[in-house]
């Protein structure tokens, strides 16, 4: 028989070497509450290959607190109003985010905005905000659609992790995120760093202000968001789900729309399941089928 990979044989005694051979040791079941914990709290499904992120994103944590355990970590989540759940779900949460990612969705958004000039003021919400590009980039976009620094816009910008949404409020980034854009893009929507700020960029005040950031879990049983939106970009937000979990939160967002409003997803993900109420356009890009509810099925 082949021995197990956590036995050292060839002695008269079994040694039992450690489930994981970094600074601290994670045990099988430390990783499963781990899962178990971020599933309830933030919907978001680990697979086993993530063990290494898990643990390496943990392990800043025990640093920082002192622990010398997964085990003595975790026991600070058995009280459900610690302060350390907010650092343990900013910690497992993903941040991969840049300014105009995925362009053909702006595009698409840019001709719907300028068909609807003339109807008032349009409400668009981005609920995985990051670090701040992509609500910033809805707002140039809707800028360029109305031709105008004031247009009748307001971006609603959620997510789940508190860090990254301070660092969105700023504004500010490094000149290298927006080397691939436009010179004429950058002129128009960004100031360049001076003196100690050199090598920054700050998003200029007249787009920084259409923008709107607050801290949002989507498993929440009530969003203080609200409903009429022209368009909601959910984009690389459902790949951290299970099916069952996408589907309750879709049902939840596509009353929130406008009739003609859209839906715009990440390019890895496929909504067919919610064909009941979700009509594809290509391009992950979606609208309200014929049959979708047209009021919010939850109005909280």
């Amino acid at each position: 028989m082949r021995p197990a990979n956590n036995t050292l044989q060839g002695t008269s005694e079994q040694l039992v070497l450690p489930e994981s051979p970094h600074e601290f040791a994670m045990r099988n079941g430390e990783f499963e509450r781990i899962c178990r914990l971020i599933y309830q709290r933030a919907g978001i499904t680990l697979a086993p290959s993530k063990r290494t992120m898990v643990y390496s994103r943990l392990a800043r944590r025990l640093r920082a607190l002192g622990d010398a355990s997964f085990a003595e970590y975790l026991k600070r989540l058995d009280d459900l109003d610690s302060q350390e759940w907010e650092q343990f779900v900013n910690a497992l949460t993903t941040n991969l985010t840049s300014f105009y990612r995925e362009p053909h969705h702006f595009e698409i958004l840019r001709d719907h905005l300028k068909a609807r000039r003339t109807q008032g003021r349009l409400r668009i919400w981005c609920n995985a905000a990051s670090s701040g590009e992509e609500p910033y980039t809805l707002a140039f976009t809707a800028i360029e659609a109305f031709g105008s620094l004031h247009p009748p816009i307001e971006i609603i910008a959620t997510d789940i992790d508190t860090q990254v949404l301070q660092r969105a409020r700023l504004g500010v980034y490094p000149l290298e995120s927006v080397k691939s854009l436009p010179a004429e893009r950058v002129a128009r929507f960004f100031r360049r760093g001076v003196g100690e700020n050199a090598g920054m960029v700050k998003v200029r005040p007249e787009a920084a202000s259409l923008v709107s950031f607050s801290q949002l879990n989507l498993l929440d049983p009530s969003w203080s968001v609200g409903n009429n939106f022209t368009a909601i970009f959910c984009r690389n937000v459902m790949i951290y789900f299970d099916r069952a979990t996408q589907l309750t939160l879709l049902e939840r967002m596509a009353p929130r729309l406008d009739p003609d409003g859209l839906l715009f997803a990440g390019h890895s993900e496929n909504l067919s399941h919610a064909r009941a109420f979700l009509h594809p356009l290509g391009q992950t890009v979606y609208r309200l089928a014929a049959a979708a509810p047209k009021t919010p099925l939850r109005t909280s």
